[in-house]
């Protein structure tokens, strides 16, 4: 299904194409150019329990591009949030690299994790697949060769996918774009739900972000994003503790 939806969206948005891509050379020369978050690893808590050995692997988002350190960045929050949820410490590590498609991150990424023993690895993807309308086709043999890839090395370890990207709130984008780009990332969603839904042991969180859902937090939208694309530090941390609260629902550690 999501296979015919694009191509029958194809169709209605190749004639805006020359007009996205002006566009987006315009969006790209506004947005600054941030550098990755420091410190791609750490430990938190003081439980008695066995240690958390966590992973988190992706694109820009899970780079912490928007924050000056991953502690306050989705990674460390995301620990942070498990460590306090099982009252065990968490070792954690970041792979990620800004710009990476899931193709790119199982070739270049994959080969670089150093761990032999996980027990969580927590996934952010589908921005820049979108970005780069790559099919759904193509999506879904990427996404099935990053969790082989990962299977190679941990065989019984959870595997959980993050929501997409709520691409359709970035400020930066022209209306345009939001509405094309961000319906591409919503199809892929759907596609990475029917990958993952027969796997054993691999999880999508398919709940669509919509910073209505994050109102809670008093903030303006434009608090929610560091350069209008990217997530700031509230983000980030919003984000990574409603992950921790659904790893802590599947049960699964």
């Amino acid at each position: 299904m999501e296979d015919i939806k694009y191509i029958l969206f194809g169709l209605l948005v190749a004639p805006l194409l020359p007009l996205m891509a002006i566009q987006g050379k315009r969006i790209r020369a506004s947005v600054p150019k941030l550098p990755p978050a420091k410190g791609a690893s750490g430990y938190i808590g003081t439980g008695k329990g066995q240690v958390l050995r966590l992973i988190t692997i992706g694109e820009s988002t899970i780079a912490g591009i928007g924050v000056e350190t991953h502690e306050e960045g989705f990674s460390g929050t995301l620990a942070r949030a498990l460590a306090d949820q099982l009252g065990k410490p968490v070792v954690w590590k970041v792979y990620a690299r800004s710009g990476y498609t899931a193709k790119r991150v199982t070739e270049k990424l994959i080969p670089q994790i150093a761990e032999t023993d996980i027990d969580l690895i927590v996934i952010g993807l589908g921005g820049n697949d979108a970005f780069h309308l790559n099919p759904p086709w193509r999506w879904r043999r990427s996404i099935r060769d990053l969790i082989a890839a990962l299977r190679e090395r941990f065989p019984e370890t959870p595997i959980v996918f993050t929501n997409m990207p709520p691409i359709k709130s970035f400020p930066a984008f022209t209306p345009l774009i939001k509405r094309v780009v961000g319906s591409h990332v919503e199809l892929l969603g759907r596609s990475l739900d029917h990958v993952t839904e027969p796997m054993p042991n691999v999880f999508y969180y398919a709940r669509v972000i919509t910073l209505e859902d994050w109102r809670g937090v008093s903030a303006p939208p434009a608090d929610y994003f560091s350069d209008g694309v990217h997530p700031s530090a509230l983000t980030y941390q919003v984000w990574a503790r409603d992950v921790a609260g659904y790893v802590g629902r599947l049960g699964v550690l």
